[in-house]
Parts: structure tokens; C-alpha cells; sequence
């Protein structure tokens, strides 16, 4: 706390003796400091000759002087000086409030009984600015200036001696509205109401009544009246002049919230929107009574101070009342407004980001650095975190040439020799990551541009999809992974799988070249029948994507490369319900089952086939070889039954 004398603010021209001056040439300022954490509480400054101490006030961590020299002196609370500018003219009162310095003054001579008063407001925060450049300040005919101060909520207001209270309007060009008259609630001509505080939320007049005088008695302890406020509008006594006052002193009362955004103060979110509910539902009901009483064109009018769901309403309220004249310009008014809300939103998102870039590069050199480059390999782990999906290299932003990443993927990277997971480079290169993969491993290889993986992300993620994806982006590098051959349940399975008919790999590879001879001669190798038959069957995934690819297609028509579509169609899988999902999964197993047997059953006939063909061309060699083998003796085969038998 800070203890000062405080003169009552005087708007006559008359002198009033001063509690500071003393028989002593000199003036004292005299400051109690009780706030303060050292063991001086107090601190005096003596003012120049012939100076003396008018009006004083105090702020958030600063004091306030005017003197009778035309000056203003500022102080810490700590008693250092400050600046000192010169007053425009004998001061009349003063008030502080955090920031916010109000100094009222006499402009000149008053004529006819009518005061010549003048305003200043002054901030006195890290930016030091004036907000009244000593602007006139208003007062009812033939009164002068009994109370100024702020409202708690930090708003100027002030108080002349007919009893109108009025207060600063930052909404509408920092101009004064009367909020209040208090000889309204007086019950006699000589009495009169104290100020005491003004608050803005609730809206509450706080005074003490005065009987038979202007001035609160000492004793007994006086009692506070709370008073209500009212804006002089007319017709105050019809619904339309009410509901007019009700809004316009709404938004007045509310401005102080938008000003301690504006400066960095923290507020209650829920008040502005309370706020912002009440006076959009005035407007409603006054555009329906605007609507009952014909006026269309005061709707409108009316439509312009709501907001874009409010106008919304309107036009279904002017639908539902059979005024399509009235619902089409309000159509029209909501266009516009929305084409306004996204322009205004575009200018708000530059202006942000150059702030933000202006604060990021601010006392930092514009030399292109490691750090200054973007951190792709981050960005594409987050989103394959979200998706669990490897994205194509090819969509990553490049990097600039000074700040090359070794790992990236490039055109050419056929050309460039794999780095091995022991290699170490040098340190303008980045820092490489010890648990990357080597080129040689079983693993399908992956870029470290696109994905920075590690032994341990692989063993995390080798989840199907992105072997579905692997499969889907690079069908002629990536090899064919097999599945596990199931064991044999009992020892009979295992015997009648041992005494099938197998044929060799030779004669398999020659009946696949034989029935395929355009793909041995194409440039593509061949693939292996084993390789073939062991394959992965179809997913419900697959199967699902074969049947929705012409539709993302359609809705994607820039989609190009495979990667893109099997994205988007893993967006739109997962988008699908969970029965769904299993449904497209049974189908799935389903049909693997049905081309296992299929192919089990093919398999057979084959062999038979072969069998057969083998037959007959042994056959045709016996008929047509020029030797006839002659038949043996029959004790040549008696002795060869013997020795069989003695073999056995």
C-alpha cells in the first residue's frame, strides 16, 4: 500500500489550501510505502521554490504529481523520478488506474456559468502512449466537475454536479455517453448521491446517499447504495425503445473486454460469449417485432449488427413468416458477411505468421545453418505415428543443396552406394542413426528421408499394412515374403504327405516356361511357381480398394502414383464401420481359402496330365526303337526272384 494525500478534485478556479505547503518556502512530497520489502517505508522529495503540489495520484507502480508550476511529475513507488511534461492548463483533478493516468484541466474561462474543462489519458505501460490529446471534456449546462476516476474494470468515467454519470466509449471513437443520472432516484431537491465505484460487470452503481447535502457524512458510517443504468434513449417506455437500450448499453458495458485483449489482460472467455448470446438474441426479438409491424427494410438493417449464425435465423424466421422478399436480401447480407469473415481471417493468419517469423529470426544472423533446414524425417514420423504408414519419398518437400541429408532418397540414388549402418560420416553431414537397417538385410529397405527406422521401430511396426503398402508401391523390387509352411497335426498327415507325388523343380520350371514363353523372354525375371503358389493371399483391404478404386479415383483426379491411392483408400478403410471391416476381412479369408483349394486341385490335374503325356511318349519309343528287346528265360527270372528274396 501506498499512503498519500489526495486532494478533492475542484473545478472553480479558486484556491483551496493545500495540505502539502507549510510555513516553509518549499513543498514536501511525503510518501508511505508500506509495501515495501526493505526497512524504509517511506521517502520525502522536496519541490522546487515556488512550486507547490496540486493534485497527486497513484498507479500500478508509479505516482503522480501536478503542481502549480504547470507541471507533472512521475515517481516510482521507490521514489526515483521519472518524466515530467507541462500541463496545458491548471489542473482540476487527476485519477490513476494500473496503466491508465486521467488528468483533467481548465482549457480556458467558462462563460454564461458554463465550465471550460479539458481531458487527457495517458498510458504509462512499456509503450507509452496518449490516448486524449487534451480533448474538451462534456459537462451539463451551467455544472462542474464533482468525481472522476475509473470503473473496476478500468474504464474513465466521471460525474458533474447535475448528477450525470458518464463514461468513456472505446467502441465508438473514445467519446463520452451518459450511463446514469442519479437525481432520478433522489426523493428531494436538495438530495444528492455520492459516487463511490462504478462497475461494468455486473452493472452496478455503487453511491451513498446524501440528505439535504452533496457530501457524505463522516459519522455515523454511511450506507452504499446500488443503483441501476440506464442510457437516455426515447421511447424508453415502448418494447422497441427498451429492447434498443438494452443492447446498445450491452455493448457499451462490454467494451472493456475487447481493450484488455487488446493489451495483453487476461478476462473470462465466458463473459464475452454470455455477452455476445444476449445481444444477439435482442436483435431476434427485435427483428421479429420489426417483422410483425412490416418493416422490412429495419430487419434488415438490424440483420447487419448480428453475426453469421445469427443472420442465419433471420432468414429461416423471414421463410417460415412468408416474406421471401425479406429471406433474399438476407441471403445476400449473409454472403457478404461470410466473404468479409474469410477475408478478414486471411489478413489475421499473415499477419500472425509474420510475427511469428519476425520473433523467430529476431537477433539471429540470416546464415543458412543445420537447424535453419526443415526437419523432414520428425515431420514424417509424426505422420506415420498417426497413420502407421510409410509415405512415397517423392512427396517430401526437397531439401536445399547447402544442407544436404545423406539419407534422402534422390533420382539418383541407383547410382549412389548404400551406406551401411556402421558407416560414420562427417559432422557437417548430420548425425547418423546407428540402428538404421543395411542395405543387404531381409528387410525391405527404407529411406531414412521418409522414415528414420531403427531396429526397434521395425520390430513395432511390422504390422500388414505396410507390407500391403510395400507390395502396392514397388510390385518389381520389393521381394515376395512366404508365409509359414503349418506344421503336420498327427503322424497319419505327415505319412500322406510324404507318399504324394512331388515332381521336381526342373520339370515345374520347364512347364511354367512352356506355358509362359512371353514372360521368360521379357526383360522382367521370371517368378518362381514356389514363390507363386506361396504368396500372401488377397486382404479384405485389397479386395476392398480393387472395387473403390475407380471411385477415389474419380473423386482424386490428380492422383498419380499408387502410393496416393492406397493412402486415400486406407483413410476411407478405416472411415468404415467395425462390422464392415470384418465383413470385407472374412471375404478375405474366405476366398484365400477357396484359390488354396482351387490351386491344390489344379496342382493335381496337372500332374496327372504330365503323368499321362510321360506314358504315352514312353509308349511311342517302345514302338517305334528298331531293337525288340527279347524276353528272358524262365530260369534267368527264377534266379533273379531268388536273389531279390535273399536281398530282402
Amino acid at each position: 500500500m501506498m499512503d498519500l494525500c489526495q486532494l478533492p478534485g475542484k473545478s472553480h478556479s479558486s484556491r483551496v489550501p493545500h495540505p502539502c505547503t507549510s510555513l516553509t518556502d518549499s513543498c514536501k512530497l511525503h510518501c508511505l510505502h508500506f509495501s515495501s520489502w526493505d526497512s524504509s517505508k517511506e521517502w520525502i522529495v522536496d519541490m522546487p521554490q515556488n512550486e507547490d503540489v496540486e493534485a497527486i495520484c497513484l498507479g500500478q507502480g508509479w505516482a503522480a504529481a501536478a503542481s502549480s508550476a504547470l507541471l507533472l511529475r512521475l515517481f516510482t513507488i521507490g521514489g526515483v523520478q521519472k518524466e515530467v511534461f507541462s500541463l496545458l492548463g491548471p489542473v482540476v483533478s487527476m485519477a490513476g488506474h494500473g496503466e491508465q493516468l486521467l488528468i483533467v484541466y481548465h482549457r480556458g474561462t467558462g462563460f454564461d456559468g458554463d465550465q471550460c474543462l479539458g481531458v487527457q489519458l495517458l498510458e504509462l505501460g512499456k509503450e507509452k502512449k496518449q490516448i486524449l490529446y487534451g480533448d474538451p471534456l462534456p459537462l451539463t449546462r451551467k455544472s462542474y466537475l464533482v468525481w472522476v476516476g475509473f470503473s473496476a474494470e478500468g474504464t474513465p468515467c466521471y460525474v458533474d454536479s447535475e448528477g450525470i454519470v458518464r463514461m468513456l466509449n472505446r467502441g465508438f471513437g473514445n467519446t463520452w455517453t451518459p450511463v446514469c443520472n442519479t437525481r432520478e432516484h433522489c426523493k428531494g431537491k436538495s438530495d444528492h448521491y455520492w459516487v463511490v465505484g462504478i462497475h461494468e460487470n455486473p452493472q452496478q452503481l455503487r453511491c451513498i446517499p446524501c440528505k439535504g447535502s452533496r457530501f457524505p457524512p463522516t459519522l455515523p458510517r454511511p450506507a452504499v447504495a446500488i443503483l441501476s443504468f440506464k442510457l437516455p434513449y426515447c421511447q424508453i417506455a415502448t418494447e422497441k425503445g427498451q429492447m434498443e437500450e438494452q443492447f446498445w448499453r450491452s455493448v457499451m458495458f462490454h467494451n472493456h473486454l475487447d481493450y484488455l485483449a487488446k493489451n495483453g489482460y487476461e478476462y473470462e472467455e465466458s463473459t464475452k460469449n454470455q455477452a455476445i448470446k444476449e445481444q444477439q438474441e435482442l436483435l431476434m426479438k427485435m427483428l421479429a417485432l420489426s417483422c410483425k409491424l412490416e418493416r422490412e427494410f429495419r430487419c434488415v438493417e438490424l440483420a447487419d449488427l448480428m453475426t453469421q449464425n445469427a443472420v442465419n435465423l433471420a432468414i429461416k424466421y423471414a421463410s417460415r413468416s412468408r416474406r421471401l422478399i425479406l429471406a433474399q436480401r438476407l441471403s445476400e447480407l449473409a454472403a457478404e458477411k461470410a466473404a468479409e469473415l474469410a477475408a478478414t481471417q486471411v489478413e489475421q493468419d499473415k499477419e500472425e505468421e509474420e510475427d511469428f517469423r519476425k520473433k523467430l529470426n529476431a537477433g539471429y544472423s540470416n546464415t543458412a545453418t543445420e537447424w535453419s533446414q526443415p526437419s523432414l524425417g520428425n515431420q514424417v514420423e509424426e505422420d506415420e505415428e498417426d497413420t502407421g504408414e510409410v509415405d512415397d519419398v517423392e512427396e517430401k518437400p526437397e531439401i536445399r543443396k547447402h544442407g544436404q541429408n545423406p539419407f534422402s532418397k534422390s533420382a539418383n540414388s541407383a547410382d549412389v552406394p548404400a551406406i551401411k549402418s556402421g558407416a560414420v560420416t562427417s559432422s557437417s553431414q548430420g548425425r547418423v542413426n546407428p540402428f538404421k537397417i543395411s542395405a543387404n538385410s531381409k528387410e525391405p529397405a527404407i529411406s531414412v528421408n521418409s522414415r528414420s527406422a531403427n531396429i526397434l521401430d521395425n520390430m513395432n511396426k511390422s504390422s500388414r499394412k505396410s507390407l500391403v503398402l510395400n507390395r502396392g508401391t514397388n510390385n518389381e523390387k520389393s521381394p515376395v515374403i512366404k508365409p509359414l509352411v503349418p506344421k503336420p497335426k498327427s503322424k497319419q498327415a505327415s505319412a500322406a504327405s510324404y507318399f504324394q507325388k512331388t515332381t521336381s523343380q526342373d520339370d515345374k520350371t520347364e512347364e511354367v516356361k512352356e506355358q509362359n514363353p512371353k514372360s521368360s523372354s521379357s526383360e522382367t525375371p521370371a517368378v518362381c511357381p514356389q514363390n507363386t503358389e506361396n504368396q500372401r493371399p488377397k486382404t479384405g483391404f485389397q479386395m476392398w480398394l480393387e472395387e473403390n478404386r475407380s471411385n477415389i479415383l474419380s473423386d482424386n483426379p490428380d492422383f498419380v502414383d499408387e502410393a496416393d491411392i492406397i493412402k486415400e483408400g486406407m483413410i476411407r478403410f478405416r472411415a468404415l464401420s467395425t462390422d464392415e471391416r470384418k465383413a470385407w476381412a472374412t471375404k478375405g479369408k474366405g476366398e484365400a481359402a477357396s484359390d488354396g483349394v482351387g490351386a491344390k486341385k489344379r496342382k493335381r490335374v496337372v500332374d496327372e496330365s504330365h503323368e499321362a503325356e510321360n506314358q504315352k511318349e514312353k509308349a511311342k519309343e517302345t514302338l517305334n526303337s528298331p531293337k525288340k528287346q527279347k524276353p528272358l528265360d524262365l530260369s534267368t527270372n527264377q534266379r533273379l526272384s531268388t536273389f531279390a528274396f535273399k536281398q530282402e
